[in-house]
């Protein structure tokens, strides 16, 4: 599945866009920034309540395909900035990161 199937399949609000055809190999769920960086797996869909500039930081290092803030989160300015710089995918859902998680495992 590609980062633009999982936008219009989950509904997601799209903040900033890159490479909507790069491939979604899964998802990983994490607000802990540190051990995100040593967990998600590369080319993951990141789901996260974090909005700092900080996640542009971790997802440009795990190389992840998109980040999903979940819950209806916001990105901040910073953070929007940041993931325009770097080419990161930024997606929103209102859904909490258990039903995101889901959704994308029922796509794959």
């Amino acid at each position: 599945m590609t980062v633009s199937q999982l936008i219009n399949r989950l509904g997601l609000t799209v903040y900033t866009s890159h490479d909507r055809e790069r491939n979604v190999i899964g998802c990983y769920v994490g607000d802990l920034l540190s051990w995100v960086m040593g967990h998600a797996p590369k080319g993951c869909a990141w789901v996260t309540i974090m909005s700092n500039i900080n996640v542009a930081a971790v997802a440009e290092l795990t190389d992840a395909s998109c980040v999903i803030l979940a819950e209806g989160v916001v990105p901040d300015d910073d953070l929007i900035d940041a993931a325009k710089r770097h080419g990161i995918n930024i997606l929103s859902s209102d859904k909490t990161a258990f039903a995101v998680c889901e959704g994308i495992a029922k796509q794959l």
